[in-house]
């Protein structure tokens, strides 16, 4: 790749060779700068997980012997090699938090094997005047490339995040969404976001495995999820003991009641007002707006604690909610199952409430 095309001005932390164009419309354009006169590109397309891709395919190749190694060289085989097998949403972190260390590692461009653990700590200071959490997860990230360059022979150094403290995170441990303030944003939402949430607090599952969930993954009264993150797959029943449907299998046997009567032909469980499968977008807006709808109605009626709660609502915390209720009414064991965790460290993160107990007499 030396030598190809001119040397960018903006959008340094692309890797090397690929181009942003911003077009009229707002979008952004990506593309394989090929140099020459009249300069050539290949285009790459406007979805930038995707776009890298191409561009890998299309730009690396081998290191020439006795070449110095740079974080660059690294951090570009993990998004040739590594990246493609994760999850899209977290391909789309992993692009962001690669972006992040390519400002500090690669201005100038840092030798792999000159990195140590007094650098990663001016990394953390650096980032954490801005965002601290987002320096923790970027620290991670580097954590595994950084593994990973050990497997490929590209360093034999230890890895210098060993030891480097990152920040202390908060998080929302004590955050546990009451029935009320559900109820309020439900009444609030439209009728997509109401199947998202119910479907979210009844199954436990995350938002984005809530989308994909269709009718084709029904099966011997059972629904079967594939957690985009884990990979695992957890099935959850439709029925009781005694064959009757559960709230889960009543509120998909009402889902697909509506789809018949409003002929929706897209097999996606949660589907949008046009008939067509809700996106992580258009999730997003309908809770935002059901969410500011609820808050003002809350103030209006002088319910301003009542507001504020709403106000914190996300809805990622209907899995805590989920794995909360679920715990105190079958126990952890049975909520561990249901959120498709591998440890029972992890489950006890998601419940928020304190264990229910009886007096000693």
């Amino acid at each position: 790749m030396s030598g190809m095309g001119r040397k960018p001005t903006k959008n340094l932390n692309l890797p090397k060779g690929m181009r942003a164009r911003e077009q009229k419309s707002g979008h952004v354009f990506f593309y394989l700068d090929l140099g020459g006169k009249p300069r050539r590109e290949t285009p790459l397309g406007d979805n930038y997980p995707s776009a890298v891709r191409k561009w890998a395919e299309l730009s690396i190749s081998e290191m020439p012997a006795g070449a110095t190694i740079t974080f660059r060289h690294a951090a570009e085989r993990y998004q040739r090699e590594a990246l493609p097998r994760k999850a899209p949403r977290t391909q789309k972190d992993n692009l962001s938090e690669i972006a992040k260390l390519l400002e500090f590692f690669d201005n100038p461009p840092a030798p792999l094997n000159q990195i140590q653990p007094q650098h990663v700590r001016q990394y953390l200071d650096w980032r954490g005047e801005t965002a601290k959490v987002r320096a923790n997860r970027e620290k991670a990230l580097l954590s595994h490339l950084w593994n990973f360059a050990r497997e490929k022979g590209m360093t034999s150094l230890p890895n210098p995040c060993r030891g480097v403290r990152g920040f202390t995170e908060v998080g929302r441990k004590d955050v546990f969404i009451e029935d009320e303030v559900f109820a309020a944003v439900y009444a609030a939402g439209s009728q997509a976001l109401q199947d998202a949430m119910d479907l979210a607090y009844l199954t436990g599952q995350r938002p984005a495995d809530v989308l994909r969930m269709t009718a084709a993954h029904i099966k011997d009264n059972m629904i079967a999820v594939r957690q985009g993150k884990t990979g695992k797959t957890v099935r959850i029943r439709l029925t009781g003991n005694d064959g009757t449907k559960n709230g889960l299998g009543k509120l998909i046997d009402r889902i697909a009641d509506r789809k018949r009567a409003k002929k929706i032909v897209d097999i996606a469980l949660v589907c949008a007002q046009g008939g067509t499968r809700l996106t992580a977008y258009g999730l997003d807006s309908a809770f935002d707006r059901a969410r500011i709808k609820a808050a003002t109605a809350a103030t209006i009626a002088g319910k301003i604690e009542m507001a504020a709660m709403i106000r914190g609502f996300q809805f990622r915390d209907l899995r805590a909610k989920a794995c909360t209720e679920k715990a105190d009414s079958d126990g952890r064991l049975a909520a561990r199952r249901q959120l498709g965790h591998a440890r029972i460290k992890m489950t006890e993160s998601y419940v928020r409430q304190g264990d229910i107990v009886t007096p000693t007499r």
